[in-house]
């Protein structure tokens, strides 16, 4: 029983990542009908943010409060990468809102492998990997027999609040308002004094936040390289297809399904390299009996 308490510590723990990631894939499939594939590789961007920023912090003076190092890693992050995210957005997608699909998705990818090579070629980073240096003492705790850490805690605890505020702001602000305006009508919108150019703008923006949030998180109990965005976004692209794309709620459920296959099925399989085939196949399935995902709903459109 301990094991299993262990287990579904460890899935929350990689399903709250999953689910940070997937959400900047609903937000911007919700008003665009794109799906942003480039999104996994904005995702790496930002935690060699944290990893630089937080290097550079720790040696200007270790005299700076930990919790102070933390959070100023943190906002960094979230602004850089939402910076790269805006500039993607004009540069590339902007000028195809009115191409076939198919421009759009070739677009997308064309854009991840841009960011990925240019990470590799950069010289300060380089494809080897690294870890984001540890920004505060994690202490281990264990409570009968379920070993768990700070940072443990703190993965789970901070994108389970980023999630619940990203949910509010979409549901009960002006802004969430206007997204989800857009996302009915975008050709009406601007009639009614709506900037859709500015609301896209904040679409990205909180897309590429908690993907930022889940990338410093990530880099602190994990190792990163400019390849690993691929993996893990499609891993998060799933997450948000299996709990309805377009829908906050089901990518955020989504990604804690996908954190407990990644976690439990080790467990019941012989070995962990069926870990893609069983996320795959759950997503095959999905789309053959209910292509809305999990809390998706039919779209329905006035002719």
């Amino acid at each position: 029983m301990q094991y299993y308490v262990q287990q579904i510590l460890n899935a929350l723990q990689v399903g709250s990542v999953y689910a940070l990631i997937a959400l900047g894939y609903t937000m911007v499939y919700g008003i665009l009908t794109l799906i942003n594939f480039a999104h996994g590789d904005i995702f790496m961007v930002s935690t060699y943010i944290a990893f630089f920023v937080s290097t550079l912090l720790l040696g200007l003076t270790h005299h700076l409060p930990p919790l102070f190092t933390f959070v100023a890693t943190l906002l960094a992050a979230m602004a850089g990468t939402s910076l790269v995210a805006v500039l993607i957005e004009r540069l590339a997608y902007k000028p195809l809102r009115t191409a076939p699909r198919i421009s759009c998705v070739i677009t997308a990818l064309g854009v991840g492998l841009l960011l990925e090579n240019f990470m590799v070629a950069f010289k300060p980073i380089g494809p080897d990997s690294r870890i984001i240096p540890a920004l505060f003492e994690s202490r281990n705790y264990s409570i009968a027999g379920v070993t768990f850490s700070t940072l443990q805690i703190m993965i789970i605890l901070i994108s389970g609040i980023a999630m619940v505020l990203l949910d509010l702001v979409v549901r009960k602000t002006m802004i969430g308002m206007a997204m989800r305006a857009i996302s009915w009508d975008k050709f009406t919108v601007p009639l009614m004094g709506i900037s859709v150019d500015t609301i896209i703008s904040i679409t990205f923006i909180l897309g590429a936040s908690v993907a930022a949030i889940g990338g410093t998180l990530y880099g602190m109990a994990y190792s990163i390289d400019p390849y690993m965005g691929i993996r893990i976004g499609w891993w998060a692209f799933i997450s948000a297809v299996v709990g309805g794309i377009g829908n906050i709620r089901g990518a955020m459920l989504g990604g804690y399904i996908l954190g407990f296959i990644e976690i439990f099925t080790p467990v019941f399989l012989p070995t962990s390299t069926y870990r893609d085939f069983v996320a795959f196949s759950l997503l095959l399935v999905l789309l053959i009996f209910k292509p809305t995902g999990i809390l998706g709903k039919p779209a329905v459109q006035k002719v």
